[in-house]
């Protein structure tokens, strides 16, 4: 009995300290739901202050890259993108119906100055493959990328859960693996671009949100699946590998990342929302965004001459998290499970074993070398 009890005491310190958080605590739940309430509820107040459209300055220096950009904010943003000047790269899966839209969008534009300087190409964030054909055929460019806006998303409220081609939970590929991919590998134009940015349009659901990085596709049974848990995991997921990317990236680079929430766009879908939630969507109208609003703080976060700066502030105070700007153009704090940087840390980890890249893949590409992907059948 000595002898086990003098394990048992000299393990238990161990034990204790890898002991695994296996949920959001009830209080951090709480909290989010907070600030998805209060979000819905005062988002136009706070950003009463800005205008609609987004006055932006001069963009012709720029060459932007929007994912998910055929509809909703994605759209609004590469097309106000354009209108300013910006050389746009609008990155989708159905480029016949980007080609239709450019050509509309050129119509109206005519007579209003330059043609603008827009472009489709094929990225289908499903398949890891063309994540990664994509970012080779970006790169063989050799030219600058200044901005590069993950936009493109998932919720898909209320369906079964879904995988992707590659075997992964459809929320966690389409919202974090893929773009956590392209962020990567596409750094090398990036870099040319310098000072750039990478920003990743997230969502205040974040904040109800919990990631297991044992667990990314919610299947081992401890946590049960809802599009929500999906879709919310997904987010923090983004956050917390953007933490790690903001941390990794030295500030010689010039390359910023960027977390961003538009606020609570307006959509036809809300059936897996809590009934709450539900009440508020009655009176939509109201108080949720078009998307023409919803893309002004993307449009911020990708011309504000003050975010390299902000940016540069954060690293060097070592905060724990990348920026995050909220609705209102200004800046703000993730959840506080954003902040778990043990769990931010392992997710990095993970989130490149997934995506076919090393540890030290980002070291790597900012000296100038090249690493291996295990999909795309490209080395980068």
């Amino acid at each position: 009995m000595s002898d086990e009890t003098a394990s048992s005491s000299s393990q238990s310190p161990a034990a204790k300290k890898k002991k695994k958080k296996e949920s959001l605590g009830w209080m951090d739940w709480m909290r989010g739901w907070s600030s998805v309430f209060g979000e819905i509820l005062f988002q136009r107040i706070t950003a009463s202050h800005l205008l609609n459209p987004l006055s932006l300055p001069p963009l012709n220096h720029l060459t932007c890259l929007v994912t998910g950009s055929t509809s909703g904010i994605g759209r609004q943003t590469a097309r106000q993108l354009a209108e300013g000047g910006a050389h746009v790269v609008m990155a989708v899966r159905n480029t016949k119906a980007a080609q239709e839209m450019i050509q509309q969008w050129q119509n109206e534009w005519s007579g209003k100055g330059l043609p603008l300087n827009i472009e489709a190409m094929e990225l289908d964030l499903l398949s890891l493959d063309s994540v990664a054909r994509f970012a080779h055929a970006w790169n063989a460019r050799l030219g600058p990328l200044h901005v590069l806006i993950n936009n493109a998303g998932i919720f898909a409220m209320g369906e079964a859960q879904k995988f992707s081609e590659d075997g992964y939970e459809q929320h966690m590929q389409v919202n974090h693996l893929a773009p956590s991919l392209l962020s990567v590998l596409l750094l090398p134009s990036l870099i040319r671009g310098s000072p750039s940015r990478i920003i990743n349009v997230n969502s205040v659901m974040h904040s109800v949100g919990f990631v297991d990085p044992d667990d990314m596709n919610v299947v081992s049974g401890s946590r049960k699946y809802s599009s929500v848990v999906g879709y919310s995991s997904s987010k923090l997921a983004q956050i917390m590998f953007s933490s790690i990317l903001f941390k990794k990236l030295p500030l010689e680079t010039g390359v910023s990342v960027i977390c961003l929430s538009p606020g609570v766009v307006l959509t036809n879908v809300a059936r897996d929302l809590p009934r709450f939630l539900q009440a508020l969507y009655a009176v939509i109208p109201y108080f949720i965004f078009s998307p023409q609003e919803g893309c002004r703080c993307s449009l911020f976060s990708a011309t504000d001459p003050q975010i390299p700066e902000y940016w540069e502030t954060l690293k060097n105070d070592d905060w724990p998290v990348c920026p995050f700007i909220s609705q209102d153009c200004r800046p703000t704090n993730p959840s506080e499970e954003a902040h778990n940087t043990e769990t931010s840390h392992r997710v990095w980890e993970k989130t490149l074993e997934l995506v076919g890249l090393s540890l030290d893949a980002v070291e790597k590409l900012v000296e100038g070398e090249s690493v291996k992907c295990r999909y795309g059948s490209q080395d980068e």
